[in-house]
C-alpha cells in the first residue's frame, strides 16, 4: 500500500473539454481496486451521475493524454473501451457508490486537491485569467499548473493533519 501525496493527485487532475477532471483507472489506483469495480458501481448507480459528474472521453482526447501526459501504463494490455473520467463532483459522488475505509480517505485527499486549486484560482484574478487565455496552449499549461501545484503544496504544509483515531461526535450508543 502506498501513501498518496498531493503531488501524486496531482498529477492524475486533467484538462478535459474545459474541466477538470481524473481518469477512471488513476481512481482505481488510487482506490487500490480494478477499474472495472469502480465502473460497475458507477453503472449500478448510474442516476447518481450526471453529464456533469462523469463523462466518457473519445478515442482523440485519449490519445491526446497519452501523447501530452504519458498516462499509458505499458504491459496492460490496453483498454477494449474509453475512460470514464470524474469530475470533482463525481469524485465526491464516487464515495456514495464505494463505501470503504480506503475509498473514503483517499476521497477526502483528493477534495483537498480540488478546493486548494479552486482556491489558488480565485484567490489571484490574474492567475485566473492567464489560465483562461493558455487553455489551448498545453505546455504553457502545464507550465501554469505546476506554478499551481507548488503553490498548493505549500498551502498543505500549513494545514494541521487530524489524528486518524478521533472521539466520535454525535448520539452515543
Amino acid at each position: 500500500m502506498q501513501k498518496i501525496t498531493p503531488k501524486m493527485i496531482e498529477s492524475m487532475i486533467y484538462m478535459i473539454r474545459g474541466r477538470k477532471v481524473m481518469l477512471d483507472s488513476d481512481l482505481a489506483e488510487l482506490y487500490e481496486v480494478e477499474t472495472r469495480i469502480i465502473n460497475r458501481n458507477v453503472k449500478r448507480n448510474i442516476q447518481r451521475f450526471p453529464d456533469d459528474f462523469m463523462f466518457q472521453i473519445t478515442k482523440e482526447e485519449y490519445e491526446s493524454l497519452i501523447s501530452q501526459f504519458g498516462i499509458s501504463k505499458a504491459g496492460r494490455g490496453g483498454r477494449r473501451k474509453m475512460p470514464f473520467v470524474f469530475s470533482e463532483n463525481g469524485v465526491a459522488m464516487l464515495s456514495s457508490v464505494l463505501n470503504s475505509e480506503k475509498a473514503i480517505q483517499v476521497n477526502i485527499s483528493i477534495m483537498r486537491i480540488f478546493t486548494k486549486m479552486r482556491r489558488i484560482l480565485l484567490s489571484d484574478d490574474s492567475l485566473s485569467e492567464k489560465i483562461a487565455k493558455l487553455e489551448s496552449d498545453s505546455n504553457e499549461m502545464k507550465r501554469v499548473f505546476r506554478i499551481v501545484f507548488e503553490k498548493i503544496n505549500i498551502l498543505e504544509s500549513e494545514i494541521p493533519i487530524l489524528p486518524k483515531k478521533r472521539k466520535r461526535i454525535g448520539l452515543k450508543k
